[in-house]
């Protein structure tokens, strides 16, 4: 990857800030309302809604349509409630039905889409969760045949090992995972490449990108699904698809309150990323900080999503109110562009990244916000 692609990866698109620039009485908060946003933006010109007579992209009524890239994914991440919840958030229920009109090529989850870690759940409380999960969100998206992909956090079924080194302390949490996700596995109308470990770690491609998803529900991988993931990424799929993401629940580098500290991290982090910039990833999507923030270090673009279910956090170096987000990426594959837009679906508001801090300063390292990933003031 070429140090430059780093500096094409924009929160709703710098050119939403030429609106605001333009509008005198409109005062910079952490949030612009999207209910009232009416004019979109053409090759960075300022546009007003009379003289744009249909949005640019697809989008919920009444709510700002970022232009399509060649390529749309959404992607939202810890969706739960309280320890062994089975049902969600009102903000969660009303986001699922307005998913497909952003037309997204792919929708992605970073994890925690159930509410376990609790060794006194029950078997049948495990599968009542998954039952809910399947009503609230799963049923929905199989009718509409919306091309799916998802990773294992460390509430849907953490890796954590015994002491002992004999199974995981939450086996009854990995045994319903799979089975629930075994048995769903055609639903997510997506294309396959290896499957063995589905649905803790394996790729697929979709829309030309390579996707590798790896088990991060607790911070250390194995180093035999490390094998694994050097040996994917240096496949010929791999390095023939014309970019390549990688998915898992825990981050790289710590960017929310109360999350800064050893386990809420992966270990080795500069290690791991090393291996995803000698094989070219173009982005690593992560959840779990429940805090929202678009960054990069080095080469390699880091998509922390926010949480769209509860508990959402403070970003380190920040004092921000948190927000609970779904994040749309339009990919511009022949010029390896790409652009986010970012919403508070519980306030129905658009994030303005220029109030997010320009670095974020954790205990294991820094991350830089992406340079234009700005508003213009």
């Amino acid at each position: 990857m070429k140090f430059n692609r780093r500096h094409f990866l924009i929160s709703l698109s710098s050119g939403l800030g030429l609106v605001f620039y333009s509008c005198k009485n409109l005062q910079q908060t952490k949030t612009t309302d999207i209910r009232n946003i009416n004019s979109q933006i053409i090759e960075n010109s300022t546009v007003s809604s009379s003289e744009v007579p249909t949005p640019l992209g697809p989008a919920p009524k009444g709510m700002f349509a970022p232009k399509r890239g060649d390529i749309r994914l959404v992607i939202i991440s810890d969706l739960n409630s309280s320890y062994g919840s089975t049902s969600y958030q009102i903000q969660v229920e009303k986001t699922i039905p307005l998913i497909p009109e952003w037309q997204p090529d792919l929708l992605l989850c970073a994890g925690d889409m159930i509410a376990g870690q609790k060794l006194s759940l029950t078997e049948e409380n495990i599968q009542a969760m998954w039952n809910g999960f399947d009503r609230y969100l799963a049923i929905p998206l199989r009718q509409l045949k919306q091309p799916f992909g998802i990773t294992i956090g460390n509430h849907d079924a953490s890796g954590y090992l015994k002491k002992s080194g004999d199974g995981y302390i939450y086996e009854k949490e990995r045994r319903q995972a799979e089975i629930y996700w075994r048995k769903h596995q055609n639903d997510l109308n997506i294309n396959f490449l290896e499957a063995d470990g589905f649905p803790f770690y394996y790729s697929f491609i979709h829309k030309e990108i390579f996707y590798l998803i790896w088990d991060a529900s607790t911070f250390d991988i194995p180093t035999k699904q490390l094998k694994w993931a050097e040996k994917s990424l240096a496949s010929s799929q791999a390095q023939n698809a014309k970019m390549r993401i990688v998915m898992g629940h825990l981050p790289l580098y710590a960017v929310g309150v109360g999350r800064n500290k050893f386990g809420d991290v992966l270990n080795k982090a500069e290690e791991l990323q090393t291996l995803l910039e000698k094989y070219n990833v173009y982005l690593y999507i992560s959840g779990h900080h429940h805090a929202y923030f678009p960054g990069y270090k080095g080469n390699l673009k880091l998509l922390h999503a926010g949480a769209l279910g509860s508990g959402p956090r403070v970003l380190l170096n920040s004092n921000l109110p948190p927000g609970n987000t779904l994040t749309v990426l339009d990919i511009d594959l022949e010029q390896d562009k790409s652009f986010y837009t970012t919403y508070d679906m519980k306030t129905m508001t658009v994030f303005n990244p220029k109030e997010l801090p320009e670095k974020i300063t954790g205990f294991n390292g820094w991350v830089l916000r992406e340079p234009e990933a700005v508003l213009l003031s």
